[in-house]
């Protein structure tokens, strides 16, 4: 919901330092979830969230090997770190993906940490160059 924005900005720029930062996505979180243009997917446990991922939709235009018009971009990907290594990431990266593919999207990309690369390789994302790329169910050719 727009009203998550906040958090989401949160997951977003955890740090002190980026606190400036927050308003402003938090902002065009709203927006962009009310244009129907970001998918936000959050885990909550005794009514505090504990983990959340996003997808940006893009209007990418079609391609030579993707006549979709769409692309989707995995963002904000978060866990607490008390609540890490118990799949609450994967679960919800996997809602995303769930939402995409229901849009009959058929890339998305990311970029990642080295801390979150085996869970983004463990589900078919593909490095490509700092960058990484997962094709659903079409060929792998950009």
């Amino acid at each position: 919901m727009p009203a998550d924005a906040p958090v989401i900005a949160a997951h977003r720029y955890p740090q002190d330092a980026d606190w400036a930062e927050r308003a402003p996505y938090a902002a065009w979180v709203a927006g962009a979830m009310t244009r129907g243009l970001y998918l936000g997917f959050v885990l909550e446990q005794a009514g505090a969230v504990v983990a959340g991922a996003g997808l940006t939709l893009l209007e990418w235009g079609p391609s030579r090997h993707d006549p979709q018009p769409w692309r989707a971009r995995l963002v904000n990907v978060w866990t607490h770190p008390d609540c890490r290594r118990q799949g609450h990431a994967r679960a919800l990266v996997q809602a995303c993906l769930g939402a995409a593919q229901a849009r009959g999207i058929t890339r998305v990309s990311l970029g990642t940490s080295e801390m979150g690369r085996g869970l983004y390789e463990s589900l078919g994302f593909a490095d490509r160059g700092g960058e990484m790329l997962l094709v659903l169910g079409g060929p792998t050719a950009d």
